[in-house]
């Protein structure tokens, strides 16, 4: 019987640690700014910040963090309340976003940044990942931090 507890409790430790993703270094030149000035008003013109909003169902078994290649170079792994600022020139991106949950969730997405593109939120689904420009911030702001 305890045998059973045992390899049981192993099993659910394996489980929740296996969704853990390595983190990349960032190969972009990331936009220094304090939280109090990051604000709307100053971002756009090339200036995009990107956060994660993973919720509570991905932080608890590690799968909210994401790795970010844009362009083909790496940008960084983004958690769940976090955000980076990086500058991009008007035109086409190319996003490609990976998270681990059990097996890699792997997904490509195209942004057109224009002069007036200034905040785009990413998230891990249950099937994929998600990427959406959304030019506001999210509501609980406050929560949030630079990436590491």
């Amino acid at each position: 019987m305890k045998t059973t507890a045992s390899i049981l409790i192993l099993l659910i430790t394996i489980l929740f640690s296996s969704c853990g993703l390595r983190p990349i270094p960032s190969e972009h030149t990331l936009v220094q700014m304090d939280k109090e000035q990051t604000i709307l008003d100053n971002l756009g013109n090339g200036k995009i910040l990107i956060y994660n909003d993973a919720n509570i169902l991905h932080t608890s078994d590690k799968t909210d963090r994401l790795n970010i290649k844009m362009d083909g170079r790496n940008l960084g792994q983004l958690r769940a309340k976090d955000y980076v600022i990086v500058n991009l020139v008007n035109g086409k991106h190319t996003f490609d976003i990976l998270h681990l949950d059990l097996v890699n969730m792997k997904s490509d997405h195209e942004v057109t940044v224009t002069d007036t593109t200034k905040v785009i939120m990413v998230k891990p689904t249950i099937t994929s990942n998600k990427l959406k420009v959304t030019n506001q911030l999210p509501d609980n702001w406050n929560k949030y931090s630079y990436m590491k």
